[in-house]
């Protein structure tokens, strides 16, 4: 018992525990929402068989997909749409839904675009969404949740420069995956484009130093040439935009 470096034995048993949590919560967070829809679905339905309403659940949800794709759905839901929006109390709160809920593909909401913004210290980069469309007013400034991990539904909310916005060729859902897997999921596809920012600017400043502050604009993002924070002020420079 001498021997043992009691202190490594501690750090190896929390992280194995913590591994453990990690693995174990996703599974029985599934197993607890299949067994949660089942039940429900077999006392509404009446239902004695197990399995059942899960069934009864899954082939709900597709009937209700095929309805709101449809000619009449899409026209109900635009009336209750419009009716929405004109209800006093509840159009704030709908309309603030809507645009954090509704990102079709990519194409409308807070989760339009995957990016990367430098922290405070402008050494490191944090991983958060941001709208297509600069803040209005301002075409040179963006808007950037930077959501926690494993929780993303808790973050901060930054105003950053779009030079100093790298633009990740990522879908939302698999930035999502990252966050609540703590970097336990990172796709290779990640690396590959950092590495490929890090060669163009290199390249760059080899052929030319840009005057301070200037960033080297980076595909249809852009990306800063010299950190500031992720909520830093100053003229944003030429580089990319996200809108």
């Amino acid at each position: 018992m001498a021997g043992i470096d009691m202190g490594r034995v501690q750090t190896h048993v929390r992280n194995k525990l913590v591994a453990g949590a990690l693995a174990a919560i996703p599974v029985a967070l599934t197993i607890f929402i299949l067994w949660y829809v089942d039940s429900a679905a077999r006392g509404l339905f009446g239902i004695r068989y197990p399995v059942a309403g899960l069934l009864v659940g899954i082939g709900g949800l597709y009937l209700l997909g095929l309805f709101v794709t449809s000619l009449v759905g899409r026209w109900i839901l635009g009336g209750a749409d419009a009716l929405l929006v004109h209800i006093p109390g509840l159009r704030d709160l709908y309309q603030s839904w809507k645009q954090m809920a509704f990102s079709p593909e990519g194409d409308a909401g807070i989760f339009a675009r995957v990016v990367l913004v430098p922290d405070e210290t402008g050494k490191m980069s944090m991983m958060g969404f941001s709208t297509r469309r600069p803040v209005d007013g301002d075409p040179e400034t963006v808007c950037v949740f930077v959501p926690g991990s494993p929780n993303p539904t808790s973050g901060r909310l930054y105003f950053v420069p779009t030079r100093d916005c790298l633009v990740l060729d990522l879908p939302a859902r698999v930035a999502l995956k990252i966050l609540i897997s703590g970097g336990n999921y990172v796709p290779a596809e990640i690396g590959r484009q950092l590495q490929a920012h890090r060669a163009a600017g290199r390249s760059g400043t080899a052929g030319a130093s840009p005057p301070p502050g200037q960033a080297t604009e980076v595909g249809a993002g852009g990306r800063p040439g010299g950190g500031g924070g992720a909520g830093g002020g100053g003229a944003a420079g030429p580089g990319g935009t996200t809108g």
